[in-house]
């Protein structure tokens, strides 16, 4: 794959995070000095794993997430109706939803014909990390985004 083909769809799977995000009431933000070739992730508790087949692409997205945004966006996404829980099934499936609105999204934007995606796998569990695979022409990339709550506009009573 040009590296060119690979910059648009890295770009667009993160432009997607942040607009499935934001529509879900959590604002999040790319860290671009932490942008980084290969995997430089610390303190993952969370992953949610895709496989990205067809349109001349075969890879795997991954959104992996701290604490503090497996708390942020199970709290934004469910309205604050459900307690974000690791052990708990209800809400590791906001995660994997999230993770099928953003592939989803993303793929629809680069509009890349035949290409299919899996539904996720959702891991969790202290200290996951991905160890790249060394092999040529396999390309692994960081995007770092950080939580941020949404500003209110105004208050209404």
């Amino acid at each position: 794959m040009g590296t060119e083909k690979l910059a648009v769809i890295v770009n667009t799977f993160g432009s997607s995070l942040v607009s499935v995000s934001k529509e879900m009431g959590l604002e999040v933000k790319l860290v671009k000095s932490e942008v980084s070739q290969g995997v430089n992730v610390t303190g993952t508790c969370v992953a949610a794993l895709v496989g990205v087949v067809g349109g001349g692409v075969q890879g795997t997205v991954v959104i992996m997430l701290d604490r503090e945004g497996f708390d942020a966006t199970v709290s934004a996404m469910s309205g604050q109706m459900i307690v974000p829980d690791l052990e708990d099934s209800v809400s590791m499936s906001v995660i994997g939803e999230l993770t099928n609105m953003v592939s989803g999204r993303a793929l629809v934007q680069v509009d890349l014909q035949g290409t299919q995606v899996t539904p996720p796998q959702l891991i969790t569990g202290a200290g996951i990390r991905t160890i790249p695979i060394q092999s040529a022409g396999i390309r692994s990339f960081t995007l770092p985004f950080i939580p941020e709550p949404i500003k209110q506009q105004g208050v209404f009573s």
